[in-house]
């Protein structure tokens, strides 16, 4: 297994833990994982993650509580707006999420046991 894989799995795992209803942040699950600062490195390990998953990759945006559109997405920003909305999470006009009413908040100590 090489260094980007190894950073992958790690990445999922901690996706894996964000619950229904709620969101984190690139740089929460980076911060999760070890390399504190590496939020770009996270938002890649979503890219790379074959469609569709077991992990719930749509409960990830950006620091600002956007979700992060771009065109070589391939329409699966659609996809994530409809996954958040299923969840009952309300997306503004400006396609922002409330980050201090939907924000995932891990039990560190629990993660470190």
């Amino acid at each position: 297994m090489n260094v980007k894989e190894s950073f992958d799995l790690r990445a999922y795992e901690a996706v894996s833990h964000i619950p229904f209803g709620q969101v984190a942040t690139y740089g929460q699950i980076a911060e999760l994982i070890g390399p504190y600062g590496c939020a770009r490195q996270i938002r890649w390990s979503s890219k790379r993650l074959r469609l569709p998953s077991k992990v719930p990759w749509h409960r990830v945006i950006n620091a600002k509580g956007e979700m992060s559109m771009s065109i070589g997405r391939e329409e699966t920003d659609w996809v994530q707006l409809g996954l958040l909305k299923s969840e009952g999470i309300f997306i503004d006009h400006e396609l922002t999420i409330q980050l201090r009413k939907y924000l995932w908040k891990p039990d560190l100590l629990k993660n470190s046991e």
